[in-house]
C-alpha cells in the first residue's frame, strides 16, 4: 500500500488537531481551560479512534494530583509541578500565564493555534508543521507583547520550542550523546529513573559534552524492532531538556533555547521566537529513527543535500601553525595526485599568526607566509583541479591582534570581572549589529578577493563572564549571538550560492539541525584516530546522516593517541562518511600514495550509496561492527565492516545483511559470486577478515534478480 500522505487538520467543534505523518499521528486537544493538551503520539488512529481517548486530567482535580494534564507548552499556573515550558512575570509582578484559545490557522502543512492570556497582554502561537512523506513533526512558539506602548515590559524566564508526552509504558529507556573534546557523541542507554533529568549546555555552543537529541522506548527495542519516540533541537547555543518521569507513569519532555538563570524582556509590540523542536516515532526500532532522521535532514535542513561532499585534504595535522606558501602548494599537489576534490588552509595563515596567541581577528593573509597573498595559492589549487578552503574562526579575537586593539569593547565580557581566557581568544559579540556587520563583511571579502569555495568555521572557546554593559536586555546575547552567527551563514550562502560552509567547534562542538541548515557538514572530532572514530560515528548516526560528517584519514602514528594502525583501516572507517585526508603527505611512502589513491577511488564510487542511501548500523560478535548503506531502490549496496582486535579461535561468522531483499539475488562485485539474499539476511556474509588487529574490508553488492 501506498504510504499516507502527510496532513495537518483542526477540528473546531471538538477542538481536536491532527497531524497525520506516512507511519504516525500526532494528535492535541484543546482542554476546557483554553491550554492545548496532548492527546496522542503513535501508531496512526482514525479520528473517531482519537475522539474516544479519555480526556487528560484538569491539573485542579486532586489537591493530591500526581499525574498532571500533559500540556503542549505548560505554564507556571494551576496545580502544575513539573518543568514549566513558559515562565514570565508581568510588570505586576504576576507570574505564569492562563490561556483562552483564541483560534487557528492551517497552511500548507502548517498549523498555529493562537492563544490569548485572559488578563495580560500576552498572546503565544503554537506551530506545528509537517512535510511530504515525513515522519518528523516540527514544533516552535512565538511570544508576543501585545500591549499598549505604555503597559511596562513583560519579562520572560523561560520559553521552550514545545512538550512531548509519551503514552504509559512498563519501562522507560533515556538515549541520549554525551562526550567530551575528542570523545564526542558517545551513545548512552539508561533507565529513565523517576525523577527529573535535565540535559543541557550552559555553554553558549551546543557543545561536545551533551547533545539536544533524546529518544526513549520501553527498553526492549533495538536496531529494527521497537516503538521509539526522538526528538532534537535545531539550535546551536545554550539550551536545555528536561525529562519528567512520574510515579504513575507518565513520562514528558520539555526544551528549547537558553539555560536557567536567564531571562529576556519583551517590550509591546515586540515577539520572542523560539528554534524549531522536532520529533518523530517509529515502531521499527532506533535504526528506522535515524534513517527518518537522515532524510528529513536532507530533505528538509540541509541546504544543498544533492550535491556531493567532495574528498577534502586539510593541511592542519601536516603543518599547524608553521604555514607558508611553498609548503602548502607541496601538499596541494600531492593531495590533487590522490584525488581530493578540495584543498583546505587551515590555521596560521593570517595576521600575526604564529601561534595560538595572536592574530585572530586580522583577517588577511600572513605576508611572512603569503608575500603576494593567497591567490597565487587559491589559482594553483584551481589549476589543479580542486576547490579552495579556508580556515576561519569569526567569532573569536586575541588580545594581541588590530581588531582587539581598535575594538575593545567588542569581546563578551563584564567589565567588573576577570575576562576567562580560552586557547588564549576572546569572544565576539556578535549581538552587537556593527560586531556582526563588520563579520559578514569580512568573509565576504575573503570570498572576492581569493575566489573562496569553501569555509571551515570553527569556534575554539565557550561563553564566559557573558556581559553586555548599558544593555536594557543583556540575557540577549545568548539568543542574538547564535541568530547573527545563522544570519551570516546565510547571508555568506546567498550572495555566493558556489560556496560551502563546513561547521566546527573545536572538532563537534556545534552539531545540530540548527546549524546543519546553513552548512554542508559537520567536522565530527578534532580526534582522527579510527578506533576512536568507529564509536564517535557511531553516535553522530544517530541523528545526522553520512554526507554530514566529516571523517579524516591521517597520518600513523595517531597524533591523538599515538596509535598505529593500518592505512587500509584507516580509510575504511573514514569512507563511511564524507571522506577527507589529513597529515603530512609529503612524508608519506610511494607505496602509501599509491594506496591511497586506489582507496579514494573506491569512495568516489561508493559516495552515492554512503552519502545519499539508507544507512543500517551493524553489529557482530567480539567487537565487530559495520555499516550498511543501501540505494532508494535497492540495486546498489556497499558494507564497510571493522574489527579493531582479534581474539585467538573466535572467527568471525557471518554478518547478517537485514536490509536486502529476501527474495532477491546479490552479486559481490568485486569477488564475482552471487549470493542468496535469503542466506545474506539469515545466516549473514562471510566477510573474509584479514587476519590480525586492525581488519576491515568493503563489500560491494548489485541485486540481479
Amino acid at each position: 500500500m501506498p504510504p499516507t500522505p502527510s496532513s495537518v487538520s483542526f477540528d473546531p467543534t471538538r477542538g481536536l488537531v491532527v497531524l497525520q505523518t506516512p507511519n504516525s499521528v500526532y494528535a492535541v486537544r484543546i482542554g476546557a481551560d483554553g491550554s492545548p493538551r496532548h492527546l496522542h503520539w503513535g501508531e496512526p488512529l482514525d479520528t473517531d479512534a482519537l475522539c474516544g481517548l479519555p480526556a487528560a486530567a484538569s491539573p485542579a482535580a486532586s489537591s493530591f494530583e500526581t499525574d498532571p494534564a500533559p500540556d503542549e507548552l505548560a505554564p507556571q499556573t494551576g496545580a502544575r509541578f513539573g518543568q514549566a515550558g513558559l515562565q514570565v512575570r508581568f510588570a505586576d509582578g504576576t507570574r505564569g500565564a492562563q490561556w483562552s484559545f483564541t483560534g487557528h490557522t492551517v497552511r500548507d502543512g502548517e498549523l498555529r493555534l493562537h492563544l490569548a492570556d485572559r488578563h495580560y497582554p500576552l498572546a503565544a502561537e503554537l506551530g506545528y508543521r509537517v512535510r511530504p512523506g515525513s515522519d518528523v513533526i516540527e514544533r516552535w512558539v512565538e511570544l508576543t507583547h501585545t500591549g499598549a506602548d505604555d503597559s511596562g515590559p513583560i519579562t520572560v524566564d523561560r520559553l521552550d520550542s514545545a512538550a512531548w508526552t509519551l503514552p504509559a509504558l512498563p519501562d522507560y529507556r533515556l538515549n541520549h550523546l554525551v562526550g567530551g573534546w575528542n570523545s564526542e557523541f558517545q551513545l548512552q542507554r539508561d533507565r529513565l529513573p523517576v525523577a527529573e533529568t535535565v540535559l543541557t549546555s550552559r555553554r553558549g555552543l551546543t557543545s561536545h559534552h551533551a547533545s539536544p537529541w533524546i529518544a526513549l522506548d520501553d527498553g526492549t527495542a533495538d536496531e529494527e524492532h521497537g516503538e521509539v519516540w526522538s526528538t532534537a533541537l535545531a539550535w546551536s547555543g545554550s539550551w536545555r531538556i528536561t525529562v519528567h518521569r512520574d510515579p504513575v507513569g507518565r513520562t514528558t519532555w520539555t526544551g528549547g533555547f537558553g539555560h536557567e538563570g536567564l531571562s529576556w524582556t519583551i517590550q509591546p509590540g515586540q515577539s520572542l521566537h523560539t528554534p524549531v523542536f522536532a520529533g518523530l516515532y517509529t515502531p521499527d526500532g532506533f535504526g528506522a529513527a535515524s534513517r527518518a532522521w537522515h532524510a528529513h535532514i536532507r530533505t528538509g535542513v540541509l541546504p544543498a543535500p544533492d550535491r556531493d561532499r567532495p574528498v577534502v585534504y586539510n593541511s592542519w595535522e601536516a603543518t599547524g601553525f608553521d604555514v607558508d606558501q611553498p609548503g602548502q602548494l607541496s601538499l596541494a599537489r600531492v593531495a590533487a595526485r590522490l584525488g581530493a576534490e578540495l584543498f583546505v588552509l587551515d590555521d596560521g595563515w593570517f595576521g600575526g599568526r604564529t601561534s595560538d596567541r595572536a592574530g585572530l581577528g586580522d583577517w588577511t593573509p600572513r605576508p611572512e607566509a603569503f608575500p603576494d597573498g593567497l591567490r597565487p595559492l587559491a589559482d594553483e589549487v584551481h589549476r589543479l583541479g580542486m576547490a579552495f578552503g579556508l580556515w576561519v574562526e569569526p567569532e573569536m579575537v586575541n588580545r594581541d591582534s588590530d581588531l582587539y586593539r581598535a575594538h575593545p569593547d567588542w569581546v563578551v565580557h563584564a567589565a567588573t570581572r576577570d575576562a576567562t581566557e580560552l586557547r588564549n581568544q576572546l569572544m565576539l559579540n556578535f549581538a552587537r549589529p556593527e560586531v556582526e556587520a563588520w563579520a559578514h563583511r569580512t568573509l565576504d571579502q575573503l570570498v572576492r578577493d581569493h575566489d573562496v569555495d569553501w569555509f571551515k568555521w570553527d569556534a575554539n572557546r565557550v561563553v564566559t563572564e557573558a556581559g553586555w554593559a548599558g544593555h536594557p536586555d543583556p540575557d540577549r546575547l545568548w539568543i542574538d549571538h547564535t541568530r547573527a552567527v545563522h544570519r551570516i551563514m546565510d547571508r555568506l550562502r546567498a550572495d555566493h550560492p558556489g560556496l560551502r560552509i563546513e561547521a566546527c567547534a573545536g572538532g563537534g562542538g556545534r552539531a545540530d539541525l540548527g546549524i546543519l541548515a546553513r552548512t554542508d557538514q559537520v567536522w565530527t572530532s578534532d580526534n582522527t584516530d579510527p578506533v576512536d572514530r568507529i564509536n564517535i560515528q557511531h553516535g553522530f548516526s544517530q541523528l545526522f546522516p553520512a554526507q554530514a560528517m566529516a571523517a579524516w584519514v591521517t597520518d600513523s602514528p595517531n597524533v591523538t593517541t599515538g596509535r598505529t594502525t593500518p592505512l587500509r583501516f584507516r580509510f575504511h572507517v573514514a569512507m563511511a562518511g564524507a571522506l577527507g585526508l589529513g597529515g603530512d603527505l609529503t612524508a608519506w611512502s610511494e607505496e602509501e600514495l599509491e594506496e591511497a589513491a586506489a582507496l579514494v577511488i573506491r569512495y568516489k564510487e561508493i559516495r552515492p550509496l554512503v552519502q545519499h542511501g539508507h544507512q543500517y548500523r551493524l553489529h557482530g560478535p567480539a567487537g565487530l561492527t559495520a555499516v550498511h548503506y543501501a540505494s532508494q531502490d535497492d540495486t546498489e549496496h556497499a558494507v564497510l565492516a571493522w574489527r579493531p582486535a582479534t581474539r585467538f579461535g573466535h572467527p568471525a561468522p557471518g554478518l547478517p545483511l537485514p536490509a536486502l531483499d529476501p527474495a532477491a539475488h546479490y552479486l559481490d562485485i568485486d569477488e564475482g559470486i552471487t549470493h542468496s539474499g535469503a542466506a545474506l539476511t539469515c545466516q549473514g556474509i562471510d566477510l573474509r577478515l584479514p587476519a590480525g588487529d586492525y581488519a576491515s574490508r568493503l563489500i560491494r553488492l548489485r541485486r540481479t534478480v
